[in-house]
């Protein structure tokens, strides 16, 4: 496995890339609803970690791999200018989303996800990858602007 990262003004970016083939697929494409909900659960939890430097519950959220390649203190570190920064980023949970790009299943069994919130002052942009990890959709990958 390999991961990158890169984290900028008011950005920050994780992602974890499967490097052998993963199993047929037993989970199906979520339907819009269910898209919602894992968007706003994990960029809310995102931002608990941020706004609490405690990055713990997130860890204990994301897919199996990502949690054993990414500890607590490695994803601190990787959205360490967002903690910094003390970035607030709950209004989502109160906007609608709008996809960038259609909801779809990679050839690895990726969920990708792409879209933003138009919160104030700030709009919040989101890519996010799900795997099926320990019988549900996990998060495998995330990059968040706040421009």
């Amino acid at each position: 496995m390999r991961y990158w990262a890169h984290s900028g003004l008011a950005a920050a970016v994780l992602a974890l890339v499967a490097m052998s083939p993963l199993k047929a697929f037993a989970l199906d494409m979520p339907g819009p609803s269910a898209q919602e909900v894992l968007v706003k659960s994990i960029l809310v939890t995102l931002n608990d970690a941020v706004t609490s430097d405690n990055f713990t519950i997130l860890h204990a959220k994301i897919s199996k791999p990502f949690r054993d390649q990414f500890p607590p203190e490695k994803l601190r570190a990787v959205f360490k200018d967002l903690v910094e920064k003390h970035a607030v980023f709950d209004a989502v949970v109160a906007e609608k989303m709008i996809a960038d790009e259609d909801a779809k299943i990679d050839e690895k069994g990726v969920l990708k996800l792409k879209g933003r919130f138009q919160t104030a002052p700030k709009q919040v942009k989101y890519q996010l990858g799900f795997i099926e990890s320990e019988g549900a959709w996990k998060l495998s990958g995330v990059q968040i602007d706040i421009e």
